[in-house]
């Protein structure tokens, strides 16, 4: 008898954070690739066009709920029955079918991940539906998840700390950079196309407080390093928001280029033609960008938290999270060509610690411990 995991697809057919989207993919190509003898991997994804069909080779199957995303998630959200049945059901986010099952004698399970604490730590820089969204399915995670996933173990202290009722059942399986975050045979095509100049200090990120952009830019300003300065996923519209920082900071408007969302190879790109990557955020989230300055032996100066320090180890360096110190840092990271090369051979060896294929080996143990 075949043991199938199916696996919630919403984000591909209807992403609601690009880093999500792209999880979910690398997720489920893991599960596929990691897929024991005598089991297969399913689709689950909401309806949608045709021309949105989230297609993963591999997959034994995909079934379309009758609802599209957005009324799917409000059911969910309410325990409503959408259709989706039970099994073995595996979630890359909270959305998915939180309702009462028997694990024991029907063998059916659900497991749902969280990526980010955000919406419980800092709820303001969300919208209010999306905080409300995210504390129900929580709420309903807690009563009726056979486990909740988190890709660091700072975020499952916090977890434990916000949902004590979920216990044990909280477990750490870490996410990685994409698979195919390589650096283009045209990046430096790419860059141009983009209107970035060669040679910068890159940050990632929006205006919430959380990420840091601010700190990040003073901390530029306050070194001694005279070099451009680029930002990547800036929202939509909030170029004008990052400038107005930058200027605050004492960076040049001459020195600045801002970015939104990029495709993977785009961003590849880009990670190549930075010195360093700086990473002042304080968000309770994982730190996808880190990952691919990590992946792609790009050196790394990131402002000390629970999440950074646990990520970046010892492949970057880790200093106090304020203007002044990040400064200091950037001034010794960048201090001499040796330096550089350093920690660019210390980000890629950190880099090496995460894995897709890995996550999708320990998610199938998992559900098999279930």
């Amino acid at each position: 008898m075949t043991a199938t995991l199916r696996v919630m697809l919403d984000q591909l057919v209807a992403p609601s954070e690009p880093d999500l989207a792209e999880a979910t993919r690398e997720l489920t190509r893991g599960l596929i690739a990691a897929t024991p003898a005598g089991c297969e991997v399913e689709g689950i994804a909401p309806a949608g066009p045709a021309d949105r069909s989230p297609e993963v080779p591999g997959l034994a199957g995909l079934r379309r709920t009758a609802l599209a995303r957005r009324e799917l998630a409000a059911a969910l959200q309410l325990g409503v029955a959408t259709g989706i049945g039970g099994g073995m059901i595996h979630s890359p986010t909270l959305l998915a079918p939180l309702v009462r099952h028997d694990r024991v004698h029907d063998h059916d399970q659900t497991v749902v991940t969280v990526w980010d604490l955000s919406p419980w730590e800092s709820p303001g820089e969300w919208p209010k539906s999306v905080v409300a969204w995210h504390k129900a399915m929580l709420k309903r995670a807690a009563k009726h998840a056979d486990a909740v996933v988190v890709p660091t173990h700072s975020l499952a202290v916090r977890l434990g700390e916000i949902a004590p009722r979920l216990g044990e059942r909280i477990r750490v399986i870490a996410g990685a950079a994409p698979s195919g975050l390589t650096i283009p045979s045209d990046e430096v095509g790419r860059r141009r196309h983009l209107d970035l100049p060669e040679g910068y200090v890159l940050l990632a990120g929006r205006t919430a407080p959380t990420d840091g952009l601010a700190v990040g830019l003073s901390a530029v300003a306050r070194s001694g390093v005279d070099l451009p300065v680029v930002v990547i996923d800036a929202g939509e519209g909030e170029e004008p928001a990052i400038a107005d920082l930058a200027a605050a900071a004492g960076v040049p408007e001459r020195m600045l280029h801002v970015r939104g969302t990029l495709d993977i190879a785009d961003r590849a790109a880009v990670f190549g033609g930075a010195v360093t990557f700086v990473a002042p955020a304080q968000r309770m989230s994982f730190p996808w960008r880190v990952l691919d300055a990590l992946a792609l032996g790009v050196p790394v100066v990131a402002a000390s938290s629970r999440v950074h320090d646990e990520v970046i180890v010892d492949g970057g360096m880790l200093v106090n999270g304020d203007p002044e110190g990040l400064a200091a840092a950037l001034d010794e990271a960048l201090g001499s060509a040796a330096g550089v090369e350093r920690l660019g051979v210390l980000a890629a060896d950190r880099g090496r610690a995460f894995s897709w294929r890995e996550a999708g080996d320990r998610i199938w143990q998992l559900h098999a411990e279930l």
